[in-house]
Parts: structure tokens; C-alpha cells; sequence
């Protein structure tokens, strides 16, 4: 039992990328935050590979100069487990090789979760998650703020540290964007009276002062007395009494009369301490070692940062928070001590408000008059919802005698769901297995709980089934079906979709949410595979940095995104207690979105059929799209 144990907290690989070194940071950059991470986390709980992007990397080098006192090892990408070499790094994968955790938001997220299970006094890490545990969990798709921090900032840094010299005279739009982010005003779940505290400490011309740390651990071991001093605003006392794990320091008292009756839009707004707005997170650490990065090669080149007057005052408070410097002195990283930064006059400003952000054409859209005039204004056009016959609609798989770990019943579902659920997945099977031939890879994208991949895996058994899914719990509730029926064919990867590029012949969704659906048949085409993927959630889809609505050409030269988000709304009016006549709108507004789609995948050397679910009643979202290269 005890060896048990030991194999479930050890035998866990962290694997890291590894292309070159620059200054004190090792590169790609997600490297070196999953190792100030660790360092930060003081986590010993995986066993670390750097996995080299080039052939001519020196052992002893790499592990005694930029590793601090962390145990890594080497290893070439052909030697990595097959469900990582289908992954992009970081990535964590268990000791049979089967459950893999891959991108940096999700690897880090376990990481924290994992030092916390292991060691549950280490409230500290646990609390970069934030207040509900939802810390840069949204994948970067549909999310700007994960997408800047997981993707655009450590990019547009490398990007930076590489360019020639001309090109690095201007500051880098994300970097400008962040900026930005910091000057936005903060919410927080207790806002509101938080917000009433600062107005009582304004109206008194309060200054609250709190210990900056109390004591901080020089790299030489040596304990330092830290100095109280005044700190500007309730926002960074209510910080930091929190980072000391004490009551708030210069906590204002019970608010008077006159606040209580403030109306909330005549509160101040709160400002930004950390990256998320109060308090110190994971978004913070990730950004950190971007951000020295930058820092140190505009300081080399005699930048003036009067321009960044937030980030450089949130450079400075990082270091101020207990472990950090600890963590970047393990690290090799030598923060720098910035002056104090006022911001300049207007006119030498760069204007924040020209950074580009492609999510914000979105606009509000405001859908007058409902989807009659866009239905009429294809139809004038030619185009109309158009269904393919179903191939097989009598198919059925015989549930009554597959055992119970490949019934969706077997989850926490009514009777009757579970019933719609297998009918579902008979539409769906009945496709894939015409498709299908001996060694051919399906990938269930967005598997959640592995209804359609743990049913392929068990009547294909000559298939490799590959379950991704970016939610823990459904995965892991996966894998236990999986392991009830011993499967031996299917690999779990916990990831958002863009971080899995293996090589595959059939890829599956039932019910992918809006435009998870487009990301799911991008992945096909890029990888020259076929598809059946059953859409969801068409009021969800909105243009974001890789997908643009309409898709087709057809399309865009009729509708504007506006007209097209109208179908899109009213596609999902399709619920059974709806009335008739407004249900069956809402399924040709499904036909028109899906038939868009379907012509831009044919624009791409795809046959693509829209197919109606049989039967219908099965899902109010029974559209399901076959597409072959």
C-alpha cells in the first residue's frame, strides 16, 4: 500500500520545452514560469523533463545553470510518451501514459492543485486559483484576458527579445494592452462594500500603513526586518492584509449613515493591485517572468517606461509579496528595483485606447425585428436550410446487452435524458463506424465524460480512441468508465483543443458549444480528417482572433456579421415548450448557420452533409454535419 502511494503522488512527468537560454530565463517562455511556478510552490511532486527543440544541447549546462536546485532531466522528443508527442508543451502525463495534461494554464492549474492536495497548510498556493477557484480556466479562445496572458504577452516578449534593433523601438501592443488592463476598474464578488470603505477612508483623508511583508529571506539565507510605510489606498491594504494572512491592517471601521445611503454608482471605482484586480493570482505569475524579460532588455537598451507607469508599479508590488523574490533567487532571475514611475503628460502618452483587440468589433449587437428579414434576404439569394437524407436512420446499437460502464445511464442522469443521450449516440456511431477502418485514431473533441469516445473505444477495439476535454472532473469520470471496462485504446488529455496537434483520421463532438464547433472542423481540416460533430449552443458563436462569421464565401457576400449573429440568436430557439411555428424557425435558422459552415469546409476540399438526428426528438440541437476530405 505504501509503495501505492508513493507511485500515485511520484510518478507524475513534467515535461518542458527547451530551446535556448537568454539572460536568466530559459526559453520557450512557458518554460520558465512552470519553473517559477514550482519554485513559488515549492513543489517537488514531478519528475522534470526539458525536452530540447534542437539535437546540440549540453546536459551539465542546462541542469546546473538554469535550474536552480531542481532535479531535470533530458529528453528527446521521440523518447516522450505517445500521447505527449501529440501535445504541445508543457505537459503532465501519469505513469501509464494514458492521462495527459497539456498547455500552460492547465498544467499550472494542476500543478497549484496538486502541491495543495499533497499538503493542505499551503493555503497560500491554493489561493492563485482566486475566489472561485476559476483563475485563467477558460481556454484562450473564448477568453481575451487568458488568451493575453496564456498566449499574446510571453509571444509578443519573445518576439520582442529577438527582433532586430529597429524593431524593437516601439512597445509591443500587448504589452500596451496589459497596460491598459491595469487602468481598467476592478470587480470583485464584495465590491460594494469595499468600494463604500474607500469613500469613508477618502472622505476622512484616511492613510492606511501596513507591514509591506513583516520579514523576507535574503538569497544568503539572512532574515531582514522589513520597514512599515504608507501605502497609498485601501485597495493595497486589503491586498496585502490578505497576503499576511491577517486582519486588514488600517481596516476602515463600520461605515457612517451617510455612506450606507451612497447610491453604488457613486462609489469610487477600485484600482488595481495585482494583475486580476485585489489580490495576488496565478495571472501574476505567469506574467512575471514575461514581464522581467521585457524589462530587463528595455532597460538594457535605455528604454524610458514613462509610458508603463502601471505595469512598472505592479512590477514593483510582485516583488513585495512573500515567496516571489524567494522563488525568482531559486530561479536565477534578478528582478530589478524601478524608481518610482508618475506618468507623463498626455500628449507624450501613447494612446492605450488605439491597441488593437480584434474582439472588440463584436459589438453589441441589437437583433430588431427578428430573423424573417435575413431568412428572406438569402432566400432572395438562393439559399435555403437544406438537410441530407440520414444514411442509417434505423441504426441502433443493442444497449440492453453492452455492459453498463458504456451506457450514458451510468452517469447522473434521468431516465428518460439518458434515453435521448443513446439515441444521440446512435446517430453519431452509426456514422463513424462506416467510416472507420483497423488503426485508424478518432478523437472525441470536447468529450466531457467520454459518452461518444468510451462507446467507439469499446466497439472498436482496433481503433485508438483520444478522449480532450478541458474539464478535470469529466475527464477523470472518463477514465474510471475506462478503466471499468479495462479498455486499452483510449488516451485522456486534459487540454484546450488548440493544444493538441497529434496526427488523427476521424474527429467527433456531440453538442461542441459554439464555436468550439468551427475550432473542432478546423482540426479536421488541418489535419486532413473526417468528421461528425453534432453542434450546440449557436447563441455562444461570436467572431474571436481565429474564427470570423460568416465562414463562407457565399454568405459574406450576402449577410454582415450582425445579420448572420441574428441567426445565430435565433438558432437556438429550438427548446420543445417553445410553440410550434417559433421551434421551426429555429431549426432553419440551424440549417442556415450549419449549411455556412458546411460550404466553407467545401471550400477547403471537404464533402460536407447536413444531417438531421433520427429521431429529431432526441435533442433540440439534432443537427449533426458529416464532412469527408
Amino acid at each position: 500500500l505504501r509503495r501505492k502511494m508513493k507511485d500515485i503522488v511520484a510518478e507524475e512527468h513534467l515535461y518542458l520545452g527547451f530551446s535556448h537560454q537568454y539572460s536568466d530565463s530559459i526559453f520557450p517562455l512557458h518554460t520558465s514560469i512552470s519553473l517559477f511556478l514550482l519554485s513559488y510552490c515549492d513543489c517537488r511532486l514531478f519528475k522534470i523533463f526539458l525536452v530540447p527543440t534542437g539535437e546540440d544541447v549540453d546536459d551539465q549546462f542546462v541542469t546546473k545553470n538554469l535550474l536552480g536546485d531542481l532535479e531535470v532531466h533530458l529528453i528527446s522528443r521521440c523518447q516522450l510518451p505517445l500521447v505527449v508527442q501529440s501535445c504541445c508543451l508543457p505537459a503532465v502525463v501519469v505513469k501509464d501514459g494514458k492521462f495527459c495534461r497539456a498547455g500552460l494554464s492547465v498544467v499550472l492549474r494542476h500543478i497549484i492543485l496538486k502541491t495543495y492536495e499533497t499538503d493542505p497548510s499551503k493555503k497560500d498556493v491554493l489561493e492563485l486559483l482566486g475566489f472561485k477557484k476559476t483563475c485563467l480556466k477558460a481556454c484562450a479562445e473564448v477568453s481575451q484576458w487568458t488568451r493575453l496572458c496564456e498566449i499574446s504577452i510571453p509571444l509578443a516578449v519573445e518576439e520582442f527579445l529577438t527582433a532586430s534593433p529597429q524593431h524593437c523601438q516601439t512597445i509591443p501592443p500587448d504589452i500596451l494592452q496589459l497596460e491598459r488592463k491595469l487602468g481598467e476598474p476592478v470587480r470583485v464578488h464584495n465590491d460594494d462594500k469595499i468600494r463604500r470603505q474607500k469613500l469613508q477612508q477618502q472622505k476622512a483623508g484616511a492613510k492606511a500603513a501596513v507591514p509591506v511583508l513583516g520579514k523576507e529571506e535574503t538569497e544568503e539565507g539572512e532574515t531582514v526586518e522589513m520597514h512599515e510605510r504608507p501605502l497609498p489606498s485601501l485597495e493595497l491594504s486589503i491586498a496585502f492584509s490578505k497576503l499576511l494572512v491577517q486582519e486588514g491592517s488600517g481596516a476602515v471601521n463600520r461605515e457612517t449613515p451617510h455612506i450606507r445611503r451612497t447610491k453604488s454608482a457613486d462609489l469610487p471605482l477600485l484600482d488595481h493591485v495585482f494583475a486580476e484586480g485585489l489580490y495576488f493570482t496565478l495571472a501574476d505569475i505567469v506574467l512575471l517572468p514575461c514581464i522581467h524579460q521585457f524589462l530587463v532588455s528595455s532597460k538594457k537598451q535605455g528604454k524610458n517606461l514613462v509610458n508603463l507607469p502601471l505595469i512598472s508599479s505592479w512590477y514593483r508590488r510582485v516583488q513585495e509579496v512573500p515567496g516571489v523574490k524567494k522563488a525568482a533567487g531559486k530561479c536565477n532571475m534578478e528582478l530589478l528595483q524601478l524608481p518610482e514611475l508618475m506618468s507623463a503628460p498626455e500628449e507624450q502618452l501613447q494612446d492605450f485606447s488605439s491597441v488593437p483587440d480584434e474582439l472588440e468589433e463584436n459589438d453589441n449587437c441589437h437583433f430588431i425585428g427578428g430573423p424573417r428579414p435575413t431568412m428572406t434576404k438569402l432566400k432572395e439569394n438562393g439559399i435555403e436550410a437544406k438537410f441530407s437524407p440520414h444514411p442509417d436512420p434505423d441504426w441502433t446499437l443493442d444497449w440492453t446487452n453492452l455492459p453498463s460502464a458504456v451506457s450514458p445511464g451510468e452517469g447522473k442522469m434521468s431516465r428518460d435524458r439518458a434515453l435521448r443521450k443513446q439515441q444521440q449516440l446512435n446517430n453519431l456511431v452509426a456514422v463513424v463506424t462506416k467510416l472507420a477502418k483497423p488503426g485508424d485514431v478518432i478523437v472525441d473533441f470536447c468529450s466531457g465524460g467520454g459518452h461518444v469516445g468510451i462507446v467507439l473505444a469499446y466497439m472498436m477495439p482496433s481503433c485508438q480512441v483520444v478522449l480532450i476535454e478541458n474539464k478535470e472532473l469529466s475527464l477523470a469520470r472518463a477514465k474510471d468508465r475506462s478503466d471499468e471496462l479495462g479498455l486499452n485504446n483510449v488516451w485522456f488529455i486534459q487540454a484546450n483543443l488548440d493544444y493538441f496537434n497529434g496526427n488523427f483520421n476521424i474527429g467527433v463532438a456531440l453538442h461542441a458549444c459554439g464555436v468550439a464547433t468551427d475550432m473542432v472542423i478546423e482540426h479536421c481540416i488541418k489535419a486532413r480528417a473526417a468528421f461528425v460533430i453534432s453542434p450546440c449552443c449557436y447563441g455562444f458563436i461570436q467572431n474571436t482572433v481565429k474564427f470570423k462569421y460568416p465562414r463562407s464565401h457565399q454568405f459574406k457576400e450576402i449577410l454582415s456579421y450582425k445579420e448572420h449573429m441574428i441567426l445565430c440568436r435565433f438558432a437556438d430557439q429550438t427548446a420543445v415548450q417553445l410553440p410550434p411555428e417559433r421551434r421551426l424557425i429555429g431549426k432553419q435558422c440551424m440549417g442556415l448557420v450549419d449549411l455556412d459552415r458546411a460550404w466553407a469546409a467545401e471550400e477547403r476540399n471537404y464533402s460536407v452533409q447536413v444531417i438531421s438526428m433520427e429521431p429529431e426528438s432526441c435533442s433540440p440541437k439534432n443537427n449533426m454535419f458529416v464532412g469527408i476530405p
